[in-house]
């Protein structure tokens, strides 16, 4: 497996990872309405790695880079447990200048975990009912 920036020519398959990711980590909400071009309004200006084997993409990151903000991690469905997020969150835990954040749901409790395992600690909780989240800081620097 390899970490790389994101190209142009991984648009339409990330479109259609990130369309099946969505659907498996939001099981609780209706997501019939998700489409693959939401791909495209949830990374737009935003910096993009992306896990691959084989030429073929696994998953991706992408981060907010005025804020070191991760904004979206997802894994393919069929892919994990292999250690794809974790590499791709190390990769984007090395391009930080200042301590990074994120926002996770509340209740997609696996990814919640899988943060807190990474040493990733809640700050603080916002929203309310199916869009309450965590705001979460990285490990101190």
């Amino acid at each position: 497996m390899q970490i790389r920036l994101y190209q142009e020519s991984d648009r339409p398959f990330l479109r259609r990872l990130y369309l099946a990711a969505r659907k498996t980590a939001f099981h609780w909400r209706d997501t019939s309405h998700y489409q693959p071009k939401d791909f495209d309004r949830a990374t737009l200006g935003e910096e993009i790695w992306v896990a691959e084997e084989n030429g073929i993409p696994l998953g991706f990151v992408s981060i907010h880079r005025a804020e070191d903000f991760i904004h979206n991690l997802y894994v393919d469905p069929a892919q994990q447990t292999r250690g794809i997020g974790s590499t791709l969150l190390k990769q984007a835990e090395s391009t930080f200048r200042t301590t990074g954040a994120l926002k996770c749901l509340v209740r997609n409790e696996p990814a919640l975990m899988f943060y807190q395992r990474h040493g990733w600690r809640i700050i603080s909780q916002g929203g309310e009912g199916d869009d309450a989240y965590y705001l979460l800081h990285s490990a101190a620097r």
